[in-house]
């Protein structure tokens, strides 16, 4: 039986099959080589004791809308207020309801380093990503085989990006390793079956990639989450749902990460 994740991927890849004829590869390509470069991402996540990549996501198909109204330039300026190293904003249409719009609207309101989070199956996204002023871009091992993410890791930085290497279990982390990942999240939210534990960041810190920037991704959602996961070896982590549901993002960012950003 298909999954979500499933369902997805064969919908993005047909919506990124008509995005390459209305706007083709090589002109984005042309275009984003002409861009300013972006803030980085890796190391301003390691600017800080624990870094923080706020995330800004209208809704999801596992928590439905999770914040009206939405207003993406108001939430990213909120997050860069409080203190956030990035910020990550949903590409995803249809699930998700992102899009091009909240992400350019993202990129005006706030200077941080952005993450392009998106179900990336074609390298159009990638160049795509560049032009709009993205940082970084997701690649979830859950979507790639090794050589994909290798290949996909490899024009990231022809293009000037950063690749955050998305993955779940001991296998995907392998792949990881194998495709040369510099910067990988581990997501505590299994894609296909959507149950969460961060466990599964601590139980895969000690497999990433030697020198990796290690992100912690979902079900996040106290000061002693995040202090567990940094004692675990985890440089950052990826947060959205849980500071999207409270009435003031700069306090929410700020009573998340209090406990992190004031220890040792």
């Amino acid at each position: 039986m298909a999954s979500i994740l499933d369902e997805i991927v064969a919908r993005k890849r047909v919506d990124i099959a008509r995005c390459r004829e209305r706007e083709p590869v090589e002109a984005l390509r042309e275009a984003a080589l002409q861009a300013p470069p972006p803030p980085p991402f890796a190391s301003a996540l390691r600017s800080a004791r624990v870094g923080l990549i706020a995330e800004a996501k209208r809704r999801s198909p596992s928590a439905g809308a999770i914040r009206e109204p939405f207003d993406p330039a108001a939430i990213v300026s909120a997050y860069e207020r409080a203190g956030a190293q990035a910020c990550s904003v949903l590409m995803d249409e249809p699930y998700f309801g992102g899009g091009e719009s909240d992400f350019r609207a993202a990129r005006a309101a706030c200077r941080l380093p952005l993450l392009y989070k998106e179900f990336v199956v074609d390298p159009w996204q990638v160049w795509h990503a560049r032009c709009i002023g993205a940082s970084a871009v997701l690649l979830i091992a859950g979507v790639l085989d090794t050589a994909e993410l290798a290949s996909f890791g490899g024009l990231c930085r022809e293009a000037g990006l950063e690749a955050l290497v998305e993955v779940h279990d001991a296998a995907q982390m392998a792949m990881a390793v194998e495709a040369g990942a510099a910067c990988v999240g581990v997501n505590n939210r299994d894609l296909r079956t959507f149950t969460v534990s961060l466990e599964t960041t601590l139980t895969l810190a000690e497999r990433a990639p030697p020198g990796c920037t290690l992100v912690g991704e979902s079900g996040i959602s106290s000061s002693e989450d995040v202090v567990r996961l940094r004692d675990g070896g985890v440089h950052a982590v990826l947060v959205g749902e849980h500071l999207l549901r409270q009435p003031d993002l700069a306090l929410a960012v700020r009573n998340l990460m209090e406990l992190a950003w004031a220890s040792s």
